[in-house]
Formats: structure tokens, C-alpha cells, sequence
């Protein structure tokens, strides 16, 4: 017997809340994807333990998420039982891993855009999620640290190191815009003290990004106008195959532990 999916109230504030613990989520699976595989035996450890933190990030916030919304589910159920539309992560977290280039460069755009959003979360008019941003506050420092300096090390290297992260960035810079998109859960978050909105992320991120990549010797693509929608549900073909991944054990042994 398969498990069945669970439906959820993605009302504003658990919409809000499952948009940053669905990108941690599927950003660590990605991350995870690197166990045994990254080109030094540092580097394993290293995404393995960023993969690690961003799981337990994503525990803390599905749990606060089921607890707002009210129908007893747990970090688990929000985790492995939602049909791909109840996924809102931002879809720069789904793309296949691609070389090493491509995932430190995401992974600094990813952290850099996440410990701005830890930094605001620390002032939520919620306690709990300001506890949760307190603790991710100082991974996310680390992640972005680390990344950075290998975008730098990458784009002012070889020619060939340096034409892979250019080649990384063209590819995920069109994404790049959902991660400031705004609707009514950002509004009704903002009104509340939940949380700020996405938007008001744009100016700082885009700062502190246009100077790592002038340190890395990378030229800045300019604005596209594709938009994912990833935080609205709408996938790319990418995310079915993970979901199919991560969601197996749980929907074929339901309930099952260890």
C-alpha cells in the first residue's frame, strides 16, 4: 500500500514558511547529490555538512509551517507526502547538480540570499521563527564564506576553471529573479512582522553578489526576462525526478521507522 499525499492550507503565513523550507529542503537533496562524488576529499565533507544544515533548517521550518497551519502535520509528512504543486521552493534549488563550478556558484547565491533573509528573520514577530533564524543565521555565514571563496578561487583561475563559472553563471543567473518576486503572502508576511518580503532582499543581494563576481574576474549577465515560478508551485521538468528520490522510502513503507 502506497501512502497517500496529504492535502495543506497554504494559507499566507505557511505558504511563507514552506516557500524558505522547501528551498532549504531541495537545495540539501542537491547538495547530498555530491556525497562520495566532490573533486577533494574536503570538499565531500564539506557539502555533505552544508547539505546537513540545510536539512535541519528545512526540519525547523516544515515543523513551525504544520504548526501554524493546524492539521497535525508533522516535518515529515510536510517533507515526503506533498504532490509537486504543494512544493514551493524557489526553482534555482531543483536544477541538477552540474559540475562543481555551477554548484559553489549556486550555493553562493543560494547562502548569500538566505543569510540576508536569516538576518531580517531575527526581528520575526514570531518567537519561534526567530529562534530558528538565530541558529541558521551562522550557518548560512559559514556557507557563504565557503562558496564565495571558490567562485573567486574558480573565475580567477585557469582559463578553464574561469570559462566553467562563466558558463555556471549564465545558466543560473535567469533564475535569479524569483528570488526577489513578491505576492500576497510576502505582503501579508510583512504586514504582520512575520517575515519581509522577498523584494526587499533584491538591492543588498544584488550588491554583495556584484562584488564577488568582480573579484572572480566574472562578467555580470545582464536582466532576463524569463521568471521561474517555483515558489508558486510551477516546477521545472527537474523536479519530479527528485521528488520521485526523496519521496520513495516514505510512500512505499508508510510510517515506516527505523
Amino acid at each position: 500500500m502506497t501512502a497517500a499525499s496529504i492535502a495543506i492550507d497554504a494559507r499566507p503565513d505557511v505558504q511563507y514558511l514552506l516557500r524558505l523550507g522547501d528551498t532549504c529542503l531541495i537545495l540539501a537533496q542537491r547538495l547530498g547529490e555530491w556525497c562520495g562524488h566532490a573533486p577533494i576529499l574536503e570538499e565531500d565533507i564539506a557539502m555533505t555538512n552544508m547539505a546537513l544544515d540545510l536539512v535541519g533548517q528545512a526540519r525547523a521550518l516544515l515543523t513551525r509551517a504544520g504548526q501554524l497551519e493546524g492539521r497535525s502535520h508533522d516535518e515529515d509528512q510536510l517533507a515526503f507526502l506533498r504532490d509537486e504543486r504543494d512544493y514551493f521552493n524557489a526553482t534555482l534549488a531543483e536544477l541538477p547538480r552540474g559540475d562543481f563550478a555551477f554548484t559553489v556558484l549556486r550555493n553562493a547565491m543560494a547562502a548569500t540570499w538566505l543569510r540576508l533573509m536569516w538576518e531580517r528573520l531575527l526581528d520575526s514577530s514570531d518567537p519561534e521563527l526567530a529562534a530558528i533564524a538565530a541558529k541558521a543565521l551562522k550557518e548560512a555565514r559559514y556557507h557563504a564564506q565557503h562558496a564565495g571563496d571558490w567562485v573567486v578561487r574558480l573565475g580567477d583561475g585557469t582559463a578553464e576553471s574561469r570559462q566553467r563559472m562563466q558558463a555556471a553563471l549564465e545558466q543560473l543567473w535567469r533564475y535569479a529573479g524569483e528570488l526577489f518576486a513578491d505576492d500576497t503572502a510576502d505582503a501579508a508576511a510583512r504586514a504582520s512582522g512575520l517575515g519581509p518580503a522577498w523584494s526587499e532582499l533584491r538591492e543588498p543581494w544584488m550588491a554583495e553578489i556584484a562584488a564577488l563576481l568582480d573579484e572572480a574576474t566574472l562578467a555580470l549577465p545582464g536582466e532576463s526576462a524569463f521568471r521561474s515560478t517555483g515558489r508558486n508551485g510551477v516546477h521545472s521538468e527537474h523536479m519530479g525526478r527528485i521528488l520521485a528520490e526523496m519521496q520513495y522510502l516514505q510512500r512505499a513503507y508508510p510510517g515506516g521507522a527505523w
